[in-house]
């Protein structure tokens, strides 16, 4: 039995009444990629509201939507133009409350995108803004400088955009001379808004209440690291891959990101949430910080509920890695009494049965192209069941990525004429970016467009071999991965996983992780053999799920991972 091996304590079981977010298995909905209603190759709202009991059989708790919001799209909606409308591409708000209607009779939360760092350039107060002139109420809302030198010619500082280029762009003023400069961090149609400024504060907390008033359940939060930035907007030369967290050894804390004057933006927000009563409202930070001790910081009790846990998403696959995330993890989490937020793909970063299909050690990469060397996509789809389970094993609330149920790697063959990521843009084309993670997914094998709508159009192309992955090809087929998810969250609520204690086990092979989760007084082993020999089950395990073969009965091969009852 287990009990012959040494255990660590690394987290204490949650009380009784632990409320629903801290155990939640949340669905990201891409809603472009996920369903197409009326055939014009954009995934819309209705095509959402009538897949949506697909996900009430799949077994999570709740989806989170990605934008909808009125916008040109030039960041796919993280560029809103209207906080309070929905773009005409995925439909109307009429059709978001049928969403949110239909959804909570399927016994589902609903999440939604908030864009609070910055807008687009063609939202009323930036075309406000242009238009009132350096100085200005209406220009205090964005971030607007003079330039440098002796014509206001050069940037204000010399921050970059997250997306390749300069993170400055001079306007021309209404009597047609080259004027201020206006601060994003992103795309240049994507303004930063001024923190500083309280009409910004008010005017998105009453955001928040026109959505809780629609009967929204919560809000993930875009760059919630991102939107206070130092005063006097320092430079800053360090090298900085922005969306990962990475900072140069010894370099000072960059000035545009995780400052302290955030929390108290959020420390607001979970007042009004708090103000609406149960069930409870909840903010999720996408918050790329480190160290963790740091990142712990935006799920204070009275900031954030949630917040995505990035380290475990780009650990490497090797035991000691993923031992040592897990462990510092739950401790960070614990100390400030928050769940950890597991996530492994989202719409930002390579699918994860693509990037475990990437040599070991390597750094993640942003986009892979037809050009870039090949995942391995047999190893990369065992290594992702496998980390998926480990994963959804674990106490805490976990994300899943529309499609990864699936299986789906990322497509790797789209041509340049496709591409729509700002970043492939931007930095032309040395960075490929996120299209191949966001292709639309397919439902049907032999259908047009594989299902995703009525036409054959889509607005990314489709690879030949998402075919192979379609969910009528796995539904109701015994170890297909649509089955395997199924199994496995049904598994993880029955035998309260979510809300379990967790014991790091001792004296198995180096090269193993295994864990022993402890829910609702039963004993759970998570084993997760990473090494090149199969390992043996504990005398007396008895196996409940696993990620795939095993050899023999009680040996777990390379590769896989097996829940037990012990």
């Amino acid at each position: 039995m287990t009990d012959t091996l040494s255990s660590q304590l690394i987290h204490p079981a949650a009380t009784e009444d632990a409320t629903w977010w801290r155990h939640a298995v949340i669905y990201q909905i891409y809603p472009r990629s996920w369903a197409d209603g009326d055939g014009d190759g954009v995934g819309d709202l209705p095509g959402v509201t009538q897949r949506l009991p697909y996900l009430q059989a799949l077994g999570v708790d709740a989806v989170w939507l990605s934008p909808f919001y009125r916008s040109p799209q030039a960041d796919a909606g993280y560029d809103v133009a209207d906080y309070r409308d929905i773009d005409p591409l995925f439909g109307t708000l009429e059709d978001a409350d049928a969403l949110v209607a239909k959804a909570h009779e399927l016994g589902l939360k609903v999440i939604v995108d908030l864009v609070p760092n910055h807008s687009s350039d063609e939202h009323p107060w930036f075309q406000a803004a242009l238009a009132a002139g350096p100085g200005s109420r209406e220009r205090n809302r964005y971030i607007f400088r003079d330039g440098r030198g002796p014509d206001g010619s050069e940037p204000p500082n010399d921050w970059h955009s997250v997306f390749g280029g300069q993170g400055w762009t001079r306007v021309t003023e209404a009597d047609g001379t080259p004027g201020q400069w206006y601060l994003h961090l992103f795309d240049v149609k994507q303004p930063d808004f001024n923190w500083d400024n309280a009409e910004v504060r008010e005017e998105f907390e009453a955001i928040l209440r026109f959505w809780l008033d629609r009967g929204i359940d919560g809000f993930r939060v875009d760059v919630a690291h991102g939107l206070v930035k130092e005063a006097g907007l320092p430079n800053y030369d360090a090298e900085l891959h922005i969306l990962d967290g990475e900072v140069r050894p010894g370099a000072p804390m960059p000035p545009m990101w995780d400052q302290d004057g955030v929390h108290e933006v959020y420390r607001s927000w979970r007042k009004v949430l708090d103000s609406y009563g149960k069930p409870d409202r909840i903010l999720c930070a996408e918050a790329w910080v480190r160290p963790q001790e740091r990142a712990v910081r935006y799920v204070r009790p009275d900031e954030m509920h949630q917040a995505f846990n990035f380290d475990f998403l780009q650990a490497q696959w090797r035991a000691e890695d993923l031992r040592e995330v897990i462990d510092s993890s739950l401790k960070a989490a614990d100390s400030v009494g928050a769940p950890s937020t597991w996530v492994l793909s989202n719409h930002d970063v390579v699918r994860h049965a693509s990037r475990l299909g990437l040599p070991v050690g390597q750094r993640r990469p942003n986009g892979i192209s037809a050009q870039d060397p090949q995942p391995d996509r047999e190893l990369g789809l065992r290594r992702a069941r496998a980390a998926t389970l480990l994963m959804l094993g674990l106490p805490g609330s976990a994300y899943i990525y529309q499609g990864e149920e699936l299986g789906l790697p990322d497509s790797t063959d789209l041509e340049a004429q496709y591409r729509q990521d700002p970043t492939f843009l931007r930095s032309n084309g040395e960075e490929v970016g996120r299209d191949g993670c966001r292709v639309p997914i397919p439902w049907k094998k032999d259908a047009p467009s594989f299902g995703f709508g009525p036409s054959g159009q889509t607005w990314l192309p489709q690879p030949p071999i998402y075919g192979e992955y379609a969910v009528d090809q796995q539904d109701g087929v015994d170890g297909s991965t649509l089955e395997l998810y199924r199994q496995v969250l049904r598994l993880r609520r029955e035998r309260a996983l979510g809300s379990g204690g967790l014991q790091l086990l001792e004296g198995l092979p180096d090269d193993v992780v295994a864990l022993l989760n402890t829910g609702r007084g039963e004993r759970t082993l998570l084993l997760t053999n990473l090494g090149e020999e199969p390992v043996r089950l504990p005398p007396g395990a008895e196996v409940l799920v696993a990620s795939g073969p095993l050899t023999g009965e009680d040996e777990v091969p390379t590769d896989t991972t097996v829940w037990a009852a012990v």
